[in-house]
């Protein structure tokens, strides 16, 4: 019979374990948006009334605001790199809104200066949404803990007030304090923010344990071995802010030549103006080639012939389930040479399943019986494993039967009285102790050492404690691993990097079933971050595919990061560059590849653009270039530029980009 200690524990209260306060910044508390949108909304105002012949005091003061609103902040930055000594695109552009305007283009400067500002507001809020990620990470941890002070009596105290030594008491379904050891007693702890391990872990004396975890059953006395600004939690925090400040800012195409770009047009601009007065020209003409010369030579068209195709790739990537963040990310997914996939809720759907039922022989029990004896024990349990057991049960359409005096313990497993027989469901290795040396212990242990080697998690079953048959538990890979392994293997020229806390045995074992051979296992955040910066010491780009808290200080320090959206963690999902909101891993090389079909559109469009300005500024420069032509010439280039690139918005792009993948 099993012991009588098997009883149900007693339920720790909800407030034990508060929701974690999701910490978000509002888009209008950034004053970057706040005078974007001031800007949008003078220039579409102001828009109407001069297209349907307003007078120009009408519209002109309205322009003249969104020129202030949303330009004053690109022209002091723009200012601030001149101190510096770099000229950059933002003061450029600014003086060519300004030039624009002295010969009467108003509208064209406006819409510019309008561009400008909302792509400086996105990116302001891109960084702080990230920010809100880092500091909420920290909330995980609670900011109180219970500590037993020499004479055996409790005090809660702040987490900040925790010295290396002191003990503290963790409850059922209380969030442990601090990183430690336990001293005494047993639980199973939920750690999947730290290690992404899919289970919860059986802890007890001797067994280390994380800040921020979760105790699911069984009270620990745990040992504090870290200071609170040493847990892993916590260097964690510092990995993702350290990562995502030391990243190299990667540059669009254009910007690559910005510099050479700008000072060509401000050393030839007032040259433009200044040459033929010195000749004899009269000031007016002179004037008007140097504004002509602005318009024509202004970047425009070349700004342009960057964006539409990288804005509309995110669009149709967005219509199929992948939210690229911005351009620059659309752009440097394109430029991946190494891929480093997580287990846990990326690879695997990161819920366990039954995957084998294995009925002893002589226990005079089928599948389906030994299936339904299971699931009638463990109905009462909420653990993860148990609720697989009885998921597979309702899957089959089994009966179960009515189970009472049910009772676990942390670690061991469950028992419950079914049609009058004691029914256990257990780990193996505990419950075998307590078995009696007979045939069916020695057939049970060799078959749960079986599933055990093959990376499935184990559950023995014995009816009034015989055992009567094993279960075969394991995280399933998901349908569309296999393929999008391969097609990332394609794509890159270099078969993908398995990266998980998992056990070396669930990870080789999935490995192999996905045709992955670079396996590591058992890996903390900060074993993860190594791995990649490993890689990219060897000249990689790497891209990052993950879902969870440790996952985000990888996704951070990869040149590229992607986190799954249904069970990603909102660290992860903050941090990572792109987010697949469908959960179909397939949808990853899919976006790679129709970045790079951006990036082929993004070289046309720059020829197109750059024969355009070329052959205008010749004309403007050698002979005489009427301004209305000139205009002509530089809105026609900027039109087809960005018809061209809006060719991605078609739901062909998408199927060529899955298709070459």
């Amino acid at each position: 019979m099993p012991p009588v200690l098997l009883q149900r524990p007693e339920r720790a209260p909800s407030a034990a374990s508060p929701a974690v306060p999701r910490r978000r910044t509002r888009v209008f508390a950034l004053a970057e948006a706040r005078w974007a949108a001031a800007a949008l909304l003078l220039f579409l105002t102001a828009l109407p009334l001069q297209l349907t012949g307003a007078p120009a005091w009408a519209w002109g003061p309205l322009y003249a605001a969104a020129y202030a609103t949303g330009g004053w902040e690109p022209a002091w930055a723009g200012l601030r790199a001149l101190r510096d000594k770099t000229l950059d695109v933002d003061l450029l552009m600014i003086v060519a809104a300004i030039g624009a305007a002295s010969i009467g283009q108003v509208r064209d400067g406006a819409l510019l200066i309008v561009i400008f500002a909302t792509s400086g507001a996105l990116e302001a809020l891109a960084t702080a949404r990230t920010q809100d990620a880092v500091r909420a990470l920290l909330d995980l941890a609670p900011a109180t803990a219970t500590r037993l002070t020499g004479d055996g009596r409790e005090e809660t105290v702040a987490i900040e007030d925790l010295v290396v030594g002191d003990i503290l008491l963790v409850r059922p379904g209380e969030r442990i304090g601090a990183d430690g050891r336990v001293l005494e007693g047993s639980g199973e702890v939920d750690q999947a923010t730290i290690t992404g391990e899919p289970l919860p872990v059986a802890k007890e004396a001797g067994d280390e344990v994380f800040a921020g975890t979760l105790n699911g059953t069984g009270a620990l006395r745990v040992a504090v071995e870290r200071d609170a600004s040493d847990s892993v939690i916590a260097r964690i925090v510092a990995m993702v802010e350290e990562a995502s400040g030391t990243k190299a800012p990667t540059q669009l195409f254009i910007e690559k030549v910005e510099q050479r770009y700008s000072v060509g047009m401000v050393v030839v601009t007032p040259a433009v103006f200044l040459v033929p007065l010195a000749f004899g020209a009269d000031l007016t003409g002179s004037l008007l080639r140097a504004m002509t010369f602005m318009i024509v030579a202004s970047p425009c068209a070349v700004v342009l012939a960057t964006m539409p195709p990288l804005l509309s790739a995110i669009a149709n990537a967005g219509r199929h389930g992948i939210l690229v963040k911005s351009a620059v990310v659309m752009e440097r997914l394109g430029q991946v040479d190494a891929v480093a996939l997580d287990k846990t809720g990326t690879l695997t759907e990161g819920t366990p399943r039954v995957t084998d039922v294995r009925p002893l022989p002589g226990a005079g029990l089928t599948e389906d019986a030994l299936l339904a004896l299971a699931a009638a024990a463990e109905r009462p349990s909420e653990h993860p494993l148990a609720r697989a057991v009885t998921g597979a049960a309702r899957e089959r359409r089994l009966h179960l039967a009515a189970a009472t005096d049910f009772g676990s313990v942390p670690g061991s497993g469950v028992t419950a009285t079914v049609n009058g027989h004691v029914i256990t469901a257990g780990a193996p290795a505990r419950l075998l102790e307590r078995s009696p040396h007979c045939a069916a212990t020695a057939d049970a242990a060799e078959v749960a050492g079986e599933l055990e080697g093959s990376g499935r998690t184990a559950v023995l079953v014995q009816r009034d404690g015989v055992p009567v048959g094993v279960l075969g538990l394991a995280d399933r890979p998901r349908p569309d691993a296999a393929a999008a392994v391969t097609a990332l293997r394609t794509l890159t020229g270099a078969a993908p990097v398995l990266l998980t806390g998992d056990n070396p045995r669930a990870a080789g074992r999935l490995a192999a079933e996905l045709g992955i051979t670079d396996v590591r296992a058992g890996l903390l955040p900060q074993d993860k971050v190594s791995a990649v910066r490993e890689q990219q010491a060897a000249g990689r780009r790497v891209l990052v595919v993950g879902d969870g808290v440790n996952d985000a200080p990888a996704l951070a320090a990869a040149h590229t990061g992607i986190a799954m959206g249904r069970a990603g963690s909102d660290l992860a999902l903050e941090t990572a560059d792109a987010v697949v909101v469908r959960d179909e891993l397939a949808a990853v090389p899919a976006v790679i590849a129709l970045s790079r079909a951006a990036r082929r559109l993004v070289v046309q469009n720059l020829v197109v653009a750059g024969v355009f300005i070329s052959v205008l500024v010749v004309w403007d420069l050698v002979g005489h270039l009427p301004l209305p032509l000139g205009v002509l010439g530089h809105e026609g280039s900027t039109v087809i530029v960005g018809l061209n690139g809006l060719r991605l918005l078609r739901d062909a792009a998408w199927t060529r980009a899955a298709a070459a993948a």
